[in-house]
């Protein structure tokens, strides 16, 4: 359960000051802008952890791997857009 609450007297519809108490229908209901207040908030907050956050030596081997496939040519890269646009297509 996530509430977005102002702490009284801010003023403000989102950012600083606020708790964790809405549910998901309640975000479902809110005005467009609201919600994408809140996602900015969420973003910053996220891009704050992932930029400080350790990635594991699991990740960084894998991604190695897939690089000197690449690199090997055993493997080539696909344009993503291109991948999305070929999706259920036969």
């Amino acid at each position: 359960m996530a509430t977005v609450r102002p702490e009284k007297g801010t003023g403000h519809s989102f950012g600083k000051g606020y708790v964790s108490c809405m549910t998901t229908e309640e975000i479902k209901r809110l005005p467009t802008e609201e919600k994408f207040q809140i996602m900015e908030t969420l973003w910053d907050d996220l891009r704050e952890h992932f930029e400080r956050a350790e990635i594991p030596e699991s990740h960084k081997e894998l991604l190695r791997d897939r690089r000197q496939r690449v690199e090997s040519g055993e493997s080539k890269l696909l344009d993503w857009d291109d991948v999305k646009s070929s999706i259920g297509r036969p």
